[in-house]
């Protein structure tokens, strides 16, 4: 078997978190040695033996993402015992809190978010960056959500967050892009199995349905991308298949941000070839 990522080395940050996992699992379903860091070594070990018991290569660290002494020094332990560091993505938890207007949010409820996702994102790309630049090569990802590329109401510090990673993402990828490293952000839309999304679903069913409803309403698919589907495409732009991309925002929320959809029925896929008469479908004749 062809594995794209063979020989190549990993750090993921978050990776017990749902995608984080799924990440961490493509990587290195595909050949990549994957080292899982994270607070909690517990969930990160369950993880470790799953992509072991799969045939693949993993090691488990307690590392605080959001402390730039323990990732400095965990990255270079990487790249001392493995060789490099090829790959570096952090899936850590921003901590949001939404569907609540803006003017009646509190201002620690609006800054965490912000302040978790930019000092997180800062301190291990920068510490992979000096990394990746000795070695002339090597990619940091990053992960956003629809909010940070269209305007998305009751999504609180979440939305200037993601914004702010993608305008990150492209400056870092201008100034070190010289050295051969590649900074690439993928753009997610809410996944319905991940970890936050199933909790809620258990937790509230028929609160969520309608919810969920509406969130597949505003996409161009009619359905929301799978933590899977994020995690192919993580695979794809670690890959040398990707090697010309880096600079920009790769979107993966079924089309969500290229413009919100709820104004195409659902149906219209079932009624046959159809044509727009003011803003809904009818059927060819």
């Amino acid at each position: 078997m062809n594995m794209i990522l063979k020989n190549k080395n990993a750090v993921i940050y978050g990776a017990a978190g749902s995608l984080g996992s799924t990440v961490a699992k493509a990587l290195a379903s595909e050949g990549a040695q994957v080292f899982l860091a994270g607070r909690t070594v517990g969930a990160l070990k369950i993880i470790a033996d799953e992509i072991i018991a799969a045939g693949g290569l993993a090691h488990v660290d307690t590392v605080d993402a959001l402390k730039e002494n323990q990732i400095n020094q965990h990255l270079e332990n990487v790249a001392h015992t493995a060789g490099t560091v090829d790959i570096c993505f952090s899936a850590i938890d921003f901590q949001p809190v939404q569907n609540i207007g803006l003017v009646e949010m509190s201002a620690d409820d609006f800054m965490r978010p912000i302040t978790i996702a930019m000092q997180s994102q800062f301190l291990t790309s920068m510490a992979a960056a000096k990394i990746m630049m000795r070695q002339r090569s090597g990619v940091i990802l990053s992960l956003t959500a629809t909010p940070g590329g269209i305007g998305y109401p009751y999504t609180g510090g979440f939305a200037p967050a993601c914004a702010a990673m993608e305008t990150f993402s492209k400056n870092l990828a201008a100034e070190i892009g010289i050295s051969g490293v590649r900074v690439v952000n993928i753009r997610s839309a809410g996944s319905p199995d991940s970890k936050v999304f199933k909790d809620a679903i258990d937790g509230n069913p028929s609160a969520m349905e309608p919810i969920l409803q509406s969130m597949e309403d505003d996409t161009m698919l009619k359905k929301l991308p799978l933590t899977v589907d994020i995690a192919n495409v993580a695979v794809f732009l670690s890959s040398e298949m990707a090697r010309s991309i880096t600079g920009v925002t790769v979107d993966v929320t079924a089309g969500t941000t290229s413009g919100l959809n709820y104004k195409v029925a659902r149906d219209s896929a079932q009624e046959g070839r159809g044509k727009f008469s003011s803003g809904k479908i009818v059927k060819n004749t």
